[in-house]
């Protein structure tokens, strides 16, 4: 087997034993990218990646697209099943699961299609298979952090140069296709989203960008990224146009604080919901708690959002190789919005940033 799937897969099989799982079920999805090299299209006709403890994996396919599962990293090395329009696919599955009681599905499989294994499988019970994937897709290995780092330097370039750009007078839409653009000039396949929130829209933390005018002293939240190498960007600047408004510095100084006591608080052995608190107890002494409407971080690899979670109650133990964004924020609703977003790798010995751009506030024309 081509590249790290064999290994991967047979990881993957291994946590489905831990678990005291009797299968684990894999359709389209990151999870089945990651496993096995192949990403087809998730539809109708399902294909399903099955691994069981003690037995070689196999994955059901639709007949159509036999070739194409072949030609995929995996394809020579595990057994192919065929099933042809007219048949039904989930009595196919079954064979393939026989005797199993207790089957782990991925998150992304389709409704309808666990609703048929349901029917196929009376006996079974099914449970989501991110804690089993979840925790092998955490931990990257120098491949994936490689990729990763690229996507990083590439948003920190586009960064620096949509500062070189007008923001007064044009609209958000404008500013947003700008970063969209410099994206994908700077190496990344797609971008993904290009938020641009300015003035009170700021306070809206997933703001779509509109045909709002940017306005002198409108602070401007900029949340971008997207896909280079099959791995994800994201980071989230604020700048300030002329000048800031009032009252923006202090609040601004407390989000540039906490994002550092975040970041400092990275260290393996600790547990995510620790990142959490060190960027929150910065913002609730600076007076600004309330203000601070979500969570800290977000883990981050071949999707955008993914295990683990910097928030309250996620006690993930961190582990070198683990990626994720430190993006506290303050939001005062009719006045302005402030987040500092930058993707931190976890080391053998505290913390790697994959953003290198500047923190300090910057201001535009």
């Amino acid at each position: 087997m081509n590249g790290p799937h064999l290994d991967r897969i047979g990881r993957a099989t291994q946590e489905t034993a831990a678990r005291e799982l009797d299968a684990l079920v894999v359709s389209p999805s990151p999870d089945l990218a990651y496993l096995t090299g192949y990403d087809p299209m998730p539809l109708e006709r399902p294909t399903l990646l099955v691994l069981r403890p003690n037995r070689d994996a196999v994955m059901l396919v639709p007949e159509l697209e036999r070739a194409l599962a072949a030609a995929s990293p995996v394809g020579k090395h595990l057994e192919l099943v065929p099933w042809r329009d007219g048949s039904d696919p989930y009595e196919a599955a079954a064979s393939l699961l026989a005797g199993a009681a207790r089957i782990a599905v991925a998150d992304r499989l389709w409704a309808t299609h666990l609703l048929g294994l349901e029917r196929a499988l009376p006996g079974a019970a099914f449970s989501p298979a991110s804690p089993v994937m979840g925790r092998l897709r955490a931990v990257k290995d120098e491949h994936e952090l490689g990729a990763l780092r690229r996507a990083g330097r590439a948003a920190d370039e586009t960064f620096r140069q949509i500062l070189t750009m007008p923001f007064q007078g044009r609209t958000e839409e404008d500013v947003s296709h700008d970063l969209a653009e410099l994206l994908v000039q700077n190496g990344h396949a797609r971008a993904d989203f290009a938020i641009v929130a300015s003035g009170p829209n700021a306070a809206s933390p997933h703001h779509e960008p509109r045909g709002r005018t940017i306005l002198p002293h409108d602070a401007v939240v900029m949340d971008f990224g997207g896909e280079l190498g099959g791995y994800f960007s994201d980071t989230t600047r604020t700048v300030v146009v002329t000048a800031a408004p009032d009252g923006f510095e202090e609040a601004y100084a407390a989000v540039q604080e906490a994002q550092g006591a975040g970041i400092d608080a990275v260290q393996p052995g600790r547990e995510a919901q620790e990142i959490d608190r060190a960027a929150r107890t910065v913002i609730d002494a600076a007076g600004y708690g309330d203000r601070f409407i979500h969570r800290t971080g977000h883990g981050i690899g071949l999707e955008l959002h993914e295990p683990p979670y910097m928030v309250e109650g996620d006690r993930t133990i961190l582990e070198p190789g683990m990626t994720f964004s430190v993006e506290p924020g303050i939001y005062v609703e009719g006045l302005f919005g402030i987040r500092i977003e930058d993707i931190v790798a976890v080391t053998a010995d505290g913390v790697e940033r994959l953003n290198r751009s500047t923190r300090e506030l910057q201001v535009v024309a």
